[in-house]
C-alpha cells in the first residue's frame, strides 16, 4: 500500500513538474487557469526562471515520496532524515490547501475566476491529498 501511495504521489508531482517546464519554455495552454486573478488581472506574472525552479522543486518532491516508501535509496544523511523532511513538506502542502485567506486555498475570498474554480476543485484538494500522503509516508518510515 505504501508503494502505491508513493508512486501515485510521484506521478502527480512529475506531471505537474512537466507542465511547469512546458510553461517555462513558452507554453501558454492552461497558464490562465494556474495564476490567481485579483481585480480582473493576474496577481503576478512568474518568469521562466522561477517557473523552472518550481518545476525542479516538484521533481525533488517526487523523489522524496519514493525515498520515504524505500522504492529509491539515497545514501547519506537524506535517507536518515527523509521522514523529517516529509513532515515539513506535509505541513507545506496542508498550508497551501488551507490558503492565504485571500487568493488561494480553501480559505480564499476572491472567487468567481477560472483560477478560483480550478483551485477549489483541483489544486487545493490535490495539495490536501499530497499533504496527507507525505504525512502517512513519514509516519510509516
Amino acid at each position: 500500500m505504501i508503494e502505491v501511495i508513493s508512486i501515485f504521489m510521484a506521478s502527480c508531482l512529475l506531471l505537474v513538474c512537466l507542465i511547469h517546464v512546458y510553461w517555462a519554455f513558452g507554453g501558454r495552454k492552461g497558464i490562465g487557469n494556474a495564476i490567481p486573478i485579483e481585480h480582473g488581472q493576474h496577481a503576478f506574472t512568474p518568469g521562466a526562471g522561477i517557473t523552472l525552479l518550481v518545476a525542479f522543486g516538484l521533481f525533488l518532491l517526487s523523489f522524496l515520496s519514493l525515498i520515504l516508501a524505500e522504492i529509491v535509496y539515497f545514501p547519506g544523511w537524506l535517507d536518515s532524515y527523509a521522514y523529517i523532511i516529509g513532515f515539513v513538506v506535509s505541513a507545506i502542502f496542508f498550508l497551501r490547501a488551507l490558503g492565504d485567506f485571500r487568493l488561494i486555498g480553501f480559505s480564499k475570498k476572491v472567487k468567481g475566476s477560472t483560477f478560483a474554480t480550478w483551485d477549489s476543485w483541483v489544486y487545493s484538494p490535490l495539495c490536501l491529498l499530497l499533504g496527507a500522503g507525505y504525512l502517512y509516508l513519514s509516519l510509516m518510515q
